[in-house]
Protein backbone atom coordinates (compact mmCIF):
# COMPACT_ATOMS: atom_id res chain seq x y z
CA UNK A 1 0.00 0.00 0.00
CA UNK A 2 2.78 2.42 0.98
CA UNK A 3 4.64 1.51 -2.21
CA UNK A 4 1.62 2.46 -4.33
CA UNK A 5 1.27 5.80 -2.56
CA UNK A 6 4.95 6.56 -3.19
CA UNK A 7 4.54 5.61 -6.84
CA UNK A 8 1.47 7.79 -7.30
CA UNK A 9 3.19 10.73 -5.61
CA UNK A 10 6.33 10.38 -7.70
CA UNK A 11 4.42 10.10 -10.96
CA UNK A 12 2.25 13.11 -10.09
CA UNK A 13 5.30 15.28 -9.42
CA UNK A 14 6.90 14.15 -12.69
CA UNK A 15 3.77 15.07 -14.67
CA UNK A 16 3.56 18.50 -13.03
CA UNK A 17 7.21 19.24 -13.81
CA UNK A 18 6.96 18.13 -17.43
CA UNK A 19 4.16 20.60 -18.14
CA UNK A 20 5.18 23.34 -15.74
CA UNK A 21 4.00 26.33 -17.83
CA UNK A 22 0.60 24.76 -18.54
CA UNK A 23 0.31 23.85 -14.87
CA UNK A 24 1.06 27.41 -13.76
CA UNK A 25 -1.40 28.82 -16.32
CA UNK A 26 -4.09 26.43 -15.12
CA UNK A 27 -3.49 27.26 -11.44
CA UNK A 28 -3.60 31.01 -12.09
CA UNK A 29 -6.81 30.76 -14.11
CA UNK A 30 -8.45 28.61 -11.44
CA UNK A 31 -7.34 31.08 -8.77
CA UNK A 32 -8.68 34.14 -10.61
CA UNK A 33 -12.01 32.52 -11.48
CA UNK A 34 -12.56 31.18 -7.95
CA UNK A 35 -11.50 34.53 -6.45
CA UNK A 36 -14.17 36.26 -8.55
CA UNK A 37 -16.70 33.61 -7.53
CA UNK A 38 -15.81 33.95 -3.84
CA UNK A 39 -15.78 37.74 -4.05
CA UNK A 40 -19.28 37.91 -5.51
CA UNK A 41 -20.56 35.52 -2.81
CA UNK A 42 -19.04 37.77 -0.14
CA UNK A 43 -20.57 40.84 -1.74
CA UNK A 44 -23.97 39.15 -1.79
CA UNK A 45 -23.75 38.28 1.91
CA UNK A 46 -22.56 41.81 2.73
CA UNK A 47 -25.54 43.36 0.95
CA UNK A 48 -27.98 40.82 2.42
CA UNK A 49 -26.85 41.56 5.98
CA UNK A 50 -27.09 45.31 5.42
CA UNK A 51 -30.54 45.28 3.84
CA UNK A 52 -31.91 42.96 6.53
CA UNK A 53 -30.62 45.23 9.30
CA UNK A 54 -31.89 48.39 7.62
CA UNK A 55 -35.32 46.90 6.99
CA UNK A 56 -35.39 45.68 10.59
CA UNK A 57 -34.93 49.28 11.76
CA UNK A 58 -36.99 50.77 8.96
CA UNK A 59 -37.59 54.52 8.93
CA UNK A 60 -39.66 56.80 6.75
CA UNK A 61 -39.08 60.50 6.35
CA UNK A 62 -41.87 62.89 5.44
CA UNK A 63 -40.32 65.97 3.84
CA UNK A 64 -42.45 69.11 3.90
CA UNK A 65 -42.29 71.74 1.20
CA UNK A 66 -39.74 74.45 1.95
CA UNK A 67 -42.58 76.99 2.10
CA UNK A 68 -45.05 74.77 4.00
CA UNK A 69 -47.17 76.74 6.49
CA UNK A 70 -47.21 76.15 10.23
CA UNK A 71 -50.77 74.89 9.88
CA UNK A 72 -49.79 72.26 7.30
CA UNK A 73 -46.89 71.13 9.49
CA UNK A 74 -49.23 70.89 12.48
CA UNK A 75 -51.79 68.90 10.45
CA UNK A 76 -49.15 66.32 9.56
CA UNK A 77 -48.15 66.07 13.22
CA UNK A 78 -51.77 65.56 14.20
CA UNK A 79 -52.17 62.80 11.59
CA UNK A 80 -49.05 61.08 12.86
CA UNK A 81 -50.31 61.19 16.43
CA UNK A 82 -53.53 59.41 15.46
CA UNK A 83 -52.16 56.98 12.88
CA UNK A 84 -52.27 53.38 14.27
CA UNK A 85 -49.44 52.26 11.96
CA UNK A 86 -46.99 54.83 13.37
CA UNK A 87 -44.96 53.64 16.34
CA UNK A 88 -43.08 56.89 16.94
CA UNK A 89 -41.80 59.95 15.11
CA UNK A 90 -39.43 62.87 15.48
CA UNK A 91 -39.78 66.35 14.04
CA UNK A 92 -36.78 68.00 12.36
CA UNK A 93 -37.06 71.77 12.10
CA UNK A 94 -34.95 73.83 9.71
CA UNK A 95 -32.03 74.08 12.12
CA UNK A 96 -32.07 70.30 12.61
CA UNK A 97 -32.17 69.90 8.83
CA UNK A 98 -29.17 72.20 8.46
CA UNK A 99 -27.22 70.25 11.08
CA UNK A 100 -28.03 66.99 9.29
CA UNK A 101 -27.06 68.50 5.93
CA UNK A 102 -23.71 69.61 7.34
CA UNK A 103 -23.07 66.15 8.73
CA UNK A 104 -23.85 64.38 5.46
CA UNK A 105 -21.87 66.80 3.31
CA UNK A 106 -19.08 67.54 5.78
CA UNK A 107 -16.49 66.58 3.15
CA UNK A 108 -17.80 69.23 0.76
CA UNK A 109 -17.33 72.56 2.64
CA UNK A 110 -18.03 74.68 -0.45
CA UNK A 111 -21.52 73.21 -0.70
CA UNK A 112 -22.20 73.53 3.04
CA UNK A 113 -21.22 77.20 3.33
CA UNK A 114 -23.69 78.19 0.58
CA UNK A 115 -26.70 76.56 2.26
CA UNK A 116 -28.83 78.27 4.90
CA UNK A 117 -31.50 76.83 7.16
CA UNK A 118 -34.27 78.66 5.28
CA UNK A 119 -33.42 76.76 2.07
CA UNK A 120 -34.02 73.37 3.70
CA UNK A 121 -37.39 71.70 4.42
CA UNK A 122 -38.69 70.54 7.75
CA UNK A 123 -39.40 66.84 8.05
CA UNK A 124 -40.78 64.05 10.23
CA UNK A 125 -38.73 60.88 10.75
CA UNK A 126 -41.16 58.01 11.38
CA UNK A 127 -40.79 54.53 12.86
CA UNK A 128 -43.68 52.29 11.73
CA UNK A 129 -45.18 49.59 13.94
CA UNK A 130 -43.86 46.96 11.50
CA UNK A 131 -41.86 47.13 8.26
CA UNK A 132 -44.93 45.90 6.35
CA UNK A 133 -46.77 49.13 7.29
CA UNK A 134 -44.25 51.29 5.43
CA UNK A 135 -46.14 51.45 2.14
CA UNK A 136 -49.44 52.21 3.85
CA UNK A 137 -47.96 55.16 5.74
CA UNK A 138 -46.25 56.44 2.60
CA UNK A 139 -49.47 56.33 0.59
CA UNK A 140 -51.43 58.19 3.28
CA UNK A 141 -48.95 60.99 3.93
CA UNK A 142 -47.58 61.78 0.48
CA UNK A 143 -50.94 63.27 -0.55
CA UNK A 144 -51.34 65.59 2.45
CA UNK A 145 -51.12 69.35 1.81
CA UNK A 146 -47.65 70.75 2.32
CA UNK A 147 -45.90 67.37 1.93
CA UNK A 148 -43.22 67.33 -0.76
CA UNK A 149 -42.04 63.70 -0.57
CA UNK A 150 -42.05 60.59 1.60
CA UNK A 151 -38.72 58.75 1.45
CA UNK A 152 -38.46 55.07 2.41
CA UNK A 153 -35.46 52.76 2.96
CA UNK A 154 -36.39 50.80 -0.16
CA UNK A 155 -35.93 53.93 -2.25
CA UNK A 156 -32.58 54.66 -0.62
CA UNK A 157 -31.42 51.08 -1.18
CA UNK A 158 -32.82 50.60 -4.67
CA UNK A 159 -29.80 52.10 -6.41
CA UNK A 160 -27.38 50.08 -4.32
CA UNK A 161 -29.32 46.85 -4.89
CA UNK A 162 -29.60 47.46 -8.63
CA UNK A 163 -25.87 48.16 -8.87
CA UNK A 164 -25.08 45.10 -6.76
CA UNK A 165 -27.30 42.83 -8.85
CA UNK A 166 -25.70 44.12 -12.04
CA UNK A 167 -22.22 43.58 -10.62
CA UNK A 168 -23.27 40.12 -9.43
CA UNK A 169 -24.40 39.10 -12.92
CA UNK A 170 -21.25 40.49 -14.56
CA UNK A 171 -18.85 38.86 -12.11
CA UNK A 172 -20.69 35.53 -12.16
CA UNK A 173 -20.48 35.60 -15.96
CA UNK A 174 -16.76 36.39 -15.84
CA UNK A 175 -16.09 33.73 -13.23
CA UNK A 176 -17.97 31.11 -15.30
CA UNK A 177 -15.96 32.02 -18.39
CA UNK A 178 -12.71 31.80 -16.42
CA UNK A 179 -13.78 28.52 -14.80
CA UNK A 180 -14.38 27.06 -18.26
CA UNK A 181 -10.97 28.38 -19.33
CA UNK A 182 -9.29 26.81 -16.30
CA UNK A 183 -11.10 23.53 -16.99
CA UNK A 184 -9.85 23.68 -20.59
CA UNK A 185 -6.28 24.30 -19.42
CA UNK A 186 -6.38 21.42 -16.93
CA UNK A 187 -7.81 19.11 -19.62
CA UNK A 188 -5.04 20.07 -22.03
CA UNK A 189 -2.36 19.68 -19.34
CA UNK A 190 -3.58 16.14 -18.56
CA UNK A 191 -3.80 15.28 -22.26
CA UNK A 192 -0.24 16.49 -22.83
CA UNK A 193 0.95 14.42 -19.88
CA UNK A 194 -0.83 11.29 -21.09
CA UNK A 195 0.35 11.83 -24.67
CA UNK A 196 3.98 12.19 -23.52
CA UNK A 197 3.65 8.90 -21.62
CA UNK A 198 1.41 7.04 -24.06
CA UNK A 199 3.95 4.27 -24.69
CA UNK A 200 4.47 3.77 -20.96
CA UNK A 201 0.68 3.65 -20.47
CA UNK A 202 0.32 1.04 -23.25
CA UNK A 203 3.02 -1.13 -21.63
CA UNK A 204 1.36 -0.83 -18.22
CA UNK A 205 -1.96 -1.94 -19.72
CA UNK A 206 -0.29 -4.88 -21.47
CA UNK A 207 1.17 -6.15 -18.18
CA UNK A 208 -2.24 -5.98 -16.52
CA UNK A 209 -2.41 -2.55 -14.86
CA UNK A 210 -5.99 -1.43 -14.36
CA UNK A 211 -7.30 1.83 -15.79
CA UNK A 212 -7.74 3.19 -12.27
CA UNK A 213 -4.12 2.42 -11.37
CA UNK A 214 -2.95 4.37 -14.43
CA UNK A 215 -5.52 7.11 -13.89
CA UNK A 216 -4.72 8.04 -10.26
CA UNK A 217 -1.49 10.08 -10.83
CA UNK A 218 -3.15 12.14 -13.55
CA UNK A 219 -6.24 12.74 -11.42
CA UNK A 220 -3.96 13.77 -8.56
CA UNK A 221 -2.29 16.23 -10.94
CA UNK A 222 -5.63 17.87 -11.78
CA UNK A 223 -6.63 17.81 -8.12
CA UNK A 224 -3.42 19.57 -7.08
CA UNK A 225 -3.95 22.29 -9.68
CA UNK A 226 -7.48 22.82 -8.43
CA UNK A 227 -6.41 22.86 -4.78
CA UNK A 228 -3.55 25.31 -5.29
CA UNK A 229 -5.81 27.62 -7.29
CA UNK A 230 -8.52 27.31 -4.62
CA UNK A 231 -5.98 28.05 -1.87
CA UNK A 232 -4.93 31.27 -3.60
CA UNK A 233 -8.60 32.21 -4.08
CA UNK A 234 -9.32 31.59 -0.38
CA UNK A 235 -6.49 33.98 0.49
CA UNK A 236 -8.22 36.60 -1.68
CA UNK A 237 -11.56 35.90 0.06
CA UNK A 238 -9.96 36.41 3.49
CA UNK A 239 -8.28 39.63 2.30
CA UNK A 240 -11.63 40.89 0.95
CA UNK A 241 -13.34 40.14 4.26
CA UNK A 242 -10.70 42.16 6.13
CA UNK A 243 -10.95 44.90 3.50
CA UNK A 244 -14.74 45.16 3.80
CA UNK A 245 -14.41 45.45 7.59
CA UNK A 246 -11.91 48.31 7.25
CA UNK A 247 -13.30 50.19 4.27
CA UNK A 248 -16.94 50.30 5.40
CA UNK A 249 -16.54 50.45 9.17
CA UNK A 250 -17.24 54.16 9.60
CA UNK A 251 -19.89 54.64 12.35
CA UNK A 252 -21.42 57.58 10.47
CA UNK A 253 -21.13 56.22 6.94
CA UNK A 254 -23.96 55.07 4.69
CA UNK A 255 -22.68 51.47 4.82
CA UNK A 256 -22.46 51.28 8.63
CA UNK A 257 -25.28 48.71 8.68
CA UNK A 258 -23.48 46.43 6.24
CA UNK A 259 -21.10 43.79 7.55
CA UNK A 260 -19.55 40.36 7.01
CA UNK A 261 -19.12 37.68 9.66
CA UNK A 262 -16.31 35.19 10.08
CA UNK A 263 -18.87 32.48 9.34
CA UNK A 264 -19.56 34.13 5.96
CA UNK A 265 -15.86 34.03 5.05
CA UNK A 266 -15.52 30.40 6.22
CA UNK A 267 -18.60 29.30 4.27
CA UNK A 268 -17.46 31.02 1.08
CA UNK A 269 -13.97 29.54 1.52
CA UNK A 270 -15.47 26.04 1.77
CA UNK A 271 -17.47 26.62 -1.41
CA UNK A 272 -14.31 27.82 -3.17
CA UNK A 273 -12.29 24.79 -2.02
CA UNK A 274 -15.00 22.33 -3.08
CA UNK A 275 -15.36 23.99 -6.48
CA UNK A 276 -11.57 23.91 -6.93
CA UNK A 277 -11.53 20.17 -6.21
CA UNK A 278 -14.43 19.55 -8.60
CA UNK A 279 -12.81 21.57 -11.40
CA UNK A 280 -9.51 19.72 -10.97
CA UNK A 281 -11.09 16.27 -10.94
CA UNK A 282 -13.44 16.95 -13.84
CA UNK A 283 -10.58 18.34 -15.92
CA UNK A 284 -8.48 15.25 -15.22
CA UNK A 285 -11.31 12.84 -16.03
CA UNK A 286 -12.09 14.58 -19.33
CA UNK A 287 -8.41 14.71 -20.25
CA UNK A 288 -7.99 10.97 -19.62
CA UNK A 289 -11.00 9.76 -21.58
CA UNK A 290 -9.11 9.90 -24.86
CA UNK A 291 -6.56 7.37 -23.65
CA UNK A 292 -8.42 5.44 -20.98
CA UNK A 293 -11.99 4.50 -21.80
CA UNK A 294 -14.17 3.89 -18.77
Amino acid sequence: MWGRIKYFGRETVISLRRNLLMTIAGVITVAVSLALFGGILLLSRWVDHGTERIKGGVRLEVFMNVEATDGQIADVRSSLNTDPDVKSFRFFDKQDALAEFKRIFRKDPDLVKNITADALPTSYRIVPETAEKTSNIQNRFEVLPGVDDVATPEEALRGLLDATNTARIIFIGLSLILLMSSLFLIVNTIRLATFARRREIEVMKLVGASNWFIRVPFMAEGLIQGLIGAGLAVAVVVALKVGFDRWFNSPNGFFREFYLTTADAVTVSIYVFVLGIVIGLIGAIIGLRRFLRV
